[in-house]
């Protein structure tokens, strides 16, 4: 909703106004101003609009998870590097059902930027590896699934990366 550089903004305008109540004896105040200067500092790290989608999709609601996205005007200028990143993976992950070439783009994209939690990576891998197994590039595929099994610590993803070496056998 705001540009990333105008949330910080807001956070220092707040905190300094936190701390002139502090120093006009208005202790409560400038507290409970600074405390609230927390939220837009969450929110410099942690867009709203991308948190607002992946609740959406939680809900296996990908039109109302689209138009979150669509939202973001200029996501290069609005969102920080992770941010983008995530926001490409999104995008891929409601690609992937419709356009597998697209949503390749878009992971790939995705994992150039950078992703901070690992089982997003491993799940972004897991995909790449799917739409590489439907076009026939069976080696590639089986580099994403490695790296996809090496990134996925507690296991979340077993068994969808064992279906996908029984499909890849068949190949």
């Amino acid at each position: 909703m705001f540009n990333k550089n105008l949330k910080l903004i807001i956070a220092g305008l707040i905190i300094a106004f936190g701390i002139y109540q502090i120093t006009e004896s208005f202790i409560g105040n400038g507290i409970s101003l600074i405390l609230f200067s927390g939220i837009f500092i969450f929110l410099y790290f942690k867009n709203e609009m991308i948190l607002l989608a992946f609740l959406r999709l939680r809900k296996q609601d990908f039109e109302g998870a689209k138009k979150w996205l669509d939202r973001i005007k200029n996501p290069e200028k609005a969102l920080t590097q992770k941010q983008l990143g995530y926001y490409n993976y999104l995008h891929g992950l409601m690609l992937s059902q419709k356009n597998m070439t697209q949503a390749e783009k878009y992971f790939k994209k995705a994992i150039k930027l950078g992703l901070s939690m690992d089982h997003d990576l491993a799940m972004a891998k897991l995909n790449l590896a799917g739409i590489a197994m439907t076009k026939r590039r069976k080696r590639e595929a089986q580099m994403l699934l490695k790296e996809a099994k090496k990134l996925d610590k507690n296991g979340m993803m077993t068994d969808q990366i064992r279906m996908m070496k029984q499909q890849m056998k068949k190949i």
